[in-house]
């Protein structure tokens, strides 16, 4: 096989979308599979669409992911520039020469005229094929029609006999009849040239030798091809992915459709998971640029990148019917195009959630510390990540926490009792009523408080022998006080181990606070209290 180049082309108009990332996945893994580049190139032509802040955030997704390419923006390479909006000079030069040797031409329609043409053919039930009245090959016919103030567009001059055949190398062999290919604009009247015809140049000049995109190109494949072998281009291999589509649904996953998705009742739940986290953050986030089908809804929210493309990898391919956890060295290895499906993949968030667990627990409890600091650091929870004891009290919360932390953001549930002052601690009402209410409750936990006054082996082994040794010298059960201990060093019902917390938390902040609930209690419950 010659030097394989593939390449991906997202148009700076929006946020990285979770589907177009798939089809760069696929480009980027087929190029190291076979030793070759991976290109990435932005199509700027459409400018009024173009959002320039859309631009870092997409090479930004990508950089996190791991998806790195070898010539694109910011790393150069000897088919520079990378941005279609630079390349006009190319593109209008490729026009010319497809109206020099008769495959295109200027014409000067309205957009009335032509549309008086569609819709005639709408009415006689008739495959719509323009006229080409207005068409001009001669300088005379150019001057006519500008005499009478009318503009033109460079349109291809298309087959309207055979067909367009060629071999899909996912689709297998693909025939498209030229007599229902328009003449398709390639170049306005400001002389801006559009997608078709730049993206052929851009494959091209870039030397792309593999075309792996979407299906929803196929059906502009035929007009690429023309455009390509009139200008006497070699053409790629053509290979189009299934689309991702929507939570079980066959529909494509569009970035628009968030309050439809928000039906599925898996999407809604890691949806409002991430809003949660972002919130913990103080980071305010709009739904159209944070939820689940924007790649920088998972690394706010504290995906790994592994699980996000070992996901991915499976939504249009497979190894086999049983193989689904994948290092992404093992999905270099053993990925093929023979191997994808032609049918689309519903985008699972469940699954996808299922993913992220598995590789979340491999991960060491130094590797999870280092990956929630930041989060704590951003919430302004800890000023400084390197300060004497920060990771080492980390490490301590994340052991204890367990398989509790799904995503790295997850560490700021915790953080309303490991990371506030001691009189800031948040109570949870309903489980304090429960809990604390009762002056029995009460009288219990001012017992053991004052136990701990000599407990002077602060460890969660020591803890637990004490209050083992509490209860039997009292004659209760250990949920006669448990409850009330958890609730008053942490404000919650549940959590990570209660004697993990009293030792994290440490001697003078678990005394305090067992002082101050214990004050809250008896203001809150007088009648019950005296």
């Amino acid at each position: 096989m010659a030097t394989v180049r593939t390449r991906f082309a997202p148009s700076p108009t929006g946020y990285l979308h979770i589907g177009g990332v798939r089809s760069a996945l696929f480009n980027w893994l087929f190029a190291r599979k076979h030793g070759g580049q991976f290109i990435l190139r932005i199509d700027d032509t459409d400018q009024q669409r173009n959002v320039d802040e859309a631009l870092q955030p997409i090479l930004d997704g990508f950089r996190w992911l791991g998806i790195d390419w070898d010539e694109g923006p910011e790393v150069g390479g000897p088919c520079e520039p990378y941005y279609q909006s630079q390349r006009l000079e190319k593109y209008q030069a490729a026009a010319q020469k497809l109206i020099e040797d008769g495959f295109a031409y200027y014409d000067y329609s309205t957009l009335e005229e032509v549309n008086a043409e569609r819709d005639q053919a709408t009415f006689d039930k008739r495959p719509f094929q323009y006229s080409r009245n207005w068409m001009a090959t001669t300088p005379e016919e150019r001057a006519k029609f500008e005499a009478e103030g009318r503009s033109f567009v460079v349109r291809l001059k298309m087959p309207r006999e055979g067909a367009c055949q060629f071999t899909d190398a996912i689709r297998g062999d693909v025939s498209f009849d030229w007599s229902k290919e328009n003449d398709h604009v390639i170049q306005r009247s400001d002389g801006s040239c559009l997608y078709h015809l730049a993206s052929v140049v851009d494959d091209y000049d870039l030397k792309i030798s593999h075309v792996i995109r979407a299906e929803e190109h196929l059906p502009n494949t035929p007009r690429q091809i023309f455009i390509a072998q009139s200008l006497g281009y070699e053409l790629p291999t053509y290979a189009h992915l299934p689309y991702v589509a929507e939570p079980g649904s066959k529909n494509k996953l569009s970035k628009r459709k968030l309050e439809k998705y928000l039906k599925n009742p898996d999407f809604k739940r890691i949806n409002e998971h991430g809003q949660d986290i972002a919130a913990r953050m103080g980071v305010q986030m709009s739904a159209e640029t944070f939820n689940p089908v924007i790649v920088d809804f998972y690394e706010a929210t504290g995906y790994l990148p592994s699980a996000i493309l070992n996901y991915l990898v499976l939504l249009g391919w497979s190894l086999d019917d049983k193989t689904e956890d994948f290092t992404v060295e093992q999905m270099i290895e053993h990925f093929s195009l023979e191997r994808v499906t032609k049918a689309p993949a519903s985008f699972d968030a469940k699954k996808l959630w299922a993913f992220q667990d598995r590789h979340m627990q491999n991960l060491s409890v130094e590797e999870k510390a280092a990956g929630m600091m930041p989060y704590l650091h951003k919430a302004g929870l800890v000023a400084d990540p390197n300060a004497a004891g920060e990771m080492e009290k980390l490490k301590l919360i994340v052991a204890a926490c367990g398989d509790r932390l799904k995503v790295m953001g997850d560490i700021l549930a915790y953080a309303d009792y490991f990371y506030v002052a001691d009189d800031k601690m948040e109570m949870d009402e309903k489980g304090f009523a429960k809990r604390l209410s009762s002056p029995e409750s009460q009288a219990i936990l001012t017992t053991f408080r004052h136990h701990l006054d000599g407990v002077e082996d602060w460890t969660v082994e020591h803890l637990d022998k004490e209050m083992h040794a509490f209860v039997d010298e009292a004659g209760i059960k250990i949920g006669d006080i448990i409850h009330g201990v958890r609730l008053s060093v942490t404000g919650k019902t549940v959590g990570p181990g209660m004697f993990d917390c009293l030792a994290i938390l440490g001697k003078e902040s678990c005394l305090h606070r067992m002082d101050t609930t214990l004050q809250l209690a008896a203001e809150k419950f007088p009648a019950e209290s005296e």
